[in-house]
């Protein structure tokens, strides 16, 4: 299999890749394509669908017991460890001005500190293989978008797991972290079931080159740091870490015009922001 990329590319055949989130949209068509390169993957999923053409163990990354023993299985089919792509990970409505709830909790106990268990689980296996993470996070890490801040402040302490993880790492495992924008998957259901879709905010890409920026990740040689996956998410990339208050006055501007179309007339949830744009002095 040939896969294209500016970056030299370690052979996958043999590599042994772990990845959480094996059975939904991107952690499925990711372990498709590196078994196909003749990648030994093997997956963590809540709820493994059964035909995937991969390896998948049931596991919740939100119990320690289930993913100790899901994380053994794994390692013991593998026979090591050379990647692990933490991709887990869940969205729904959650807006900042209210406090904190289920959905909130629930998001970060999946999405960092599932990540951070699964990661723990599996340190002594690639500091013996000098192995790699890729931590699949979010633009929404840099560029908070309004009314799903749960979803934000969990992927933006992802990467800041993935910070300290590199300092104690580093001298034997590399950390990178890609930061795709919005695929269409079961992911936004919840969001878009209260009234409070992010569609006009962000712009879907295509899971074929989402998936193949983890793929060069989880295989480059020499693996970067910060992995944007489209041109457009790089400038995004670059405004929101060098020109923030730029990016807020779009994301602003955008908020606004869409409150005023009438995007979110409706939901409660958004209530307060409907109100708030319809009296602005």
């Amino acid at each position: 299999m040939t896969i294209p990329s500016r970056d030299r590319l370690h052979d996958p055949r043999g590599r042994r890749v772990l990845i959480t989130g094996a059975s939904g949209t991107i952690g499925r068509s990711l372990g498709e394509r590196l078994t196909r390169a003749g990648a030994h993957v093997v997956g963590l999923d809540l709820r493994p669908s059964g035909d995937e053409p991969f390896t998948v163990i049931e596991c919740d990354i939100t119990d320690p017991d289930s993913v100790a023993s899901a994380v053994a299985e794994a390692l013991a089919e593998l026979g090591g460890l050379d990647v692990l792509v933490n991709n887990a990970g869940i969205g729904g409505p959650a807006p900042a001005e209210h406090a904190p709830g289920d959905e909130v909790r629930r998001q970060l106990e999946i999405n960092l500190l599932g990540t951070w268990r699964v990661t723990a689980a599996c340190v002594d296996a690639l500091v013996a293989a000098r192995g790699r993470v890729v931590m699949v996070t979010s633009r929404m890490a840099v560029m908070q978008l309004p009314l799903a801040a749960a979803y934000g402040a969990s992927k933006r302490a992802m990467v800041a797991y993935a910070d300290a993880l590199r300092l104690e790492l580093g001298t034997h495992v590399t950390v990178s972290c890609v930061y795709p924008s919005a695929v269409k998957s079961p992911i936004h259901d919840s969001t878009k079931a209260a009234g409070l879709s992010l569609e006009g905010m962000s712009v879907y890409e295509p899971l074929d080159g989402v998936v193949g920026a983890i793929l060069r990740t989880a295989l480059a040689v020499r693996p970067r740091r910060d992995v944007t996956t489209t041109r457009k998410g790089a400038v995004e990339f670059f405004l929101a870490r060098h020109l923030p208050a730029l990016t807020d006055r779009i994301v602003a501007r955008t908020l606004a015009a869409r409150a005023k179309a009438g995007a979110f007339d409706g939901a409660s949830l958004a209530a307060g922001v409907v109100e708030r744009h319809r009296n602005r002095p």
